[in-house]
């Protein structure tokens, strides 16, 4: 319910946004500090919502060695299909071009935007020696300061192998941070409930400045990330059910109840407990479903990594920094590893995004410019994040030959049964309904 009215009141201020931005373009371009402030809020969030995210993913499920060939197998598949959601990402960002004339005042929207101190230099990064130095930190808490994500993330995977090392010693301090990482989860909840005033700042900021022809350029957003996320399914989701030899329909068919949770709320953490109980009940057994799911959450967001790679070159084409093919690749090496702290919830990837476009000197004019439709972008991609984590269950346990092919079955099979009654029940209904009126 909570997460129903949050996302009612970002589109009624999205809408509102477009209204004030047409009929009062001066005032709605006075509305920008709201989404500054919105995104320096955001911002603050980056250092202590990865670090303890990562640290607890890593360390917090104990000695690597009794995770044994399960954990090694999942980290592997989670490598690959986030590496093939990057390579999606960056072909589609490639081909849509979405940044590309965008908005007719996007350089003197950028200086205001820098006015403001959010932009940087105008270049990023060019070469593999230059971000390999880059990412080791020299101080933490410099990189903190910085918002420099892959520094922050090479000292918290240090940090949690050194925690892991120590064993039983360090549980005080995994405990620690595992009520950081709880309590910055509260924190980003607290601050998305400004995210309607944020986004109204964006939407109004923006139609004011360039008229109603950029929502034009928004549609283009929306189309490209969800054709990105379709195609991802269809090469990689479909492809490995097909291997494992489920169908990915029924798959889809056993998960539409959090699947559509996800969809409307934006936000997985309400679809997570059910999609577990789905997952077990599907012929995964408890103890893949219980180390698989709580991992994915943060080492494979497919979605959210699809779109990291495809809003980083939006961001640079945004402002006309071009973006050859060995820098791109650069980039999602970079991403390959920003990624992993991505959080389930709203609004979580524009955080990363801040830090990755900062971590290689983009402005990030864009992530202003995508909080306008990012409630949009984020329903698509939070769903897929749900969907891949659960095929990811099935592979796991169909690697190490634990899945119930009977279950499944008879899941399935009960799923049906279930459906044709709810079917018949409403055309009863529907006969009881049609005779009572033609009685009146």
């Amino acid at each position: 319910m909570k997460h129903s009215k949050l996302t009612a009141l970002i589109f009624i201020a999205l809408i509102l946004g477009i209204i004030v931005g047409h009929f009062a373009p001066d005032f709605a371009v006075k509305m920008r500090p709201f989404a500054i402030i919105f995104l320096r809020m955001v911002k603050m969030i980056i250092a202590p919502l990865l670090f303890a995210t990562l640290v607890v993913g890593i360390s917090g499920h104990g000695d690597v060695k009794s995770l044994g060939k399960i954990g090694l197998k999942t980290i592997i598949y989670f490598e690959v299909v986030t590496t093939l959601a990057l390579i999606i990402g960056l072909s589609m960002a490639n081909l849509f071009k979405p940044g590309i004339g965008f908005v007719s005042g996007t350089s003197e929207h950028a200086l205001r935007m820098q006015e403001a101190g959010l932009i940087a230099a105008s270049h990023a990064h060019t070469s593999v020696s230059e971000m390999i130095v880059n990412i080791f930190p020299t101080s933490i808490f410099d990189a903190m300061s910085q918002g420099n994500l892959l520094q922050i993330v090479v000292f918290a995977i240090f940090f949690a192998l050194a925690m892991i090392a120590v064993g039983d010693k360090a549980k005080p301090v995994v405990n620690f941070f595992n009520s950081i990482s709880q309590i910055m989860f509260k924190f980003t909840e607290y601050v998305m409930y400004f995210a309607p005033l944020g986004i109204f700042g964006a939407i109004a900021s923006t139609v004011g400045a360039n008229g109603l022809a950029v929502l034009k350029n928004y549609c283009k957003v929306i189309v490209a990330l969800y054709v990105a996320l379709a195609i991802f399914v269809l090469l990689v989701l479909i492809i490995v059910c097909k291997i494992v030899k489920i169908s990915f329909r029924d798959l889809i068919r056993a998960l539409q109840e959090p699947a559509l949770l996800t969809f409307t709320t934006a936000s997985s953490e309400a679809a997570f407990p059910k999609a577990m109980e789905i997952m077990e009940r599907f012929g995964v057994p408890k103890t893949i479903v219980g180390f698989v799911m709580p991992t994915g959450y943060t080492f494979n967001l497919d979605g959210s990594t699809l779109y990291l790679a495809m809003g980083v070159l939006f961001s640079s084409q945004l402002v006309g920094i071009h973006l050859d093919l060995n820098q791109q690749i650069i980039i999602m090496l970079a991403l390959m590893l920003t990624s992993k702290g991505v959080a389930g919830v709203p609004r979580a990837s524009l955080i990363v995004l801040a830090g990755t476009l900062a971590s290689f000197n983009i402005p990030i004019l864009g992530v202003a410019i995508l909080l306008g439709i990012d409630q949009i972008l984020d329903m698509g991609r939070t769903t897929v994040n749900l969907i891949g984590n659960c095929v990811a269950t099935v592979v796991i346990a169909r690697w190490e030959n634990q899945f119930d092919y009977d279950k499944m079955n008879e899941f399935v099979k009960q799923s049906k049964e279930e459906s044709i009654g709810n079917d018949i029940q409403h055309l009863r209904d529907d006969i009881l309904h049609r005779s009572s009126d033609s009685n009146l």
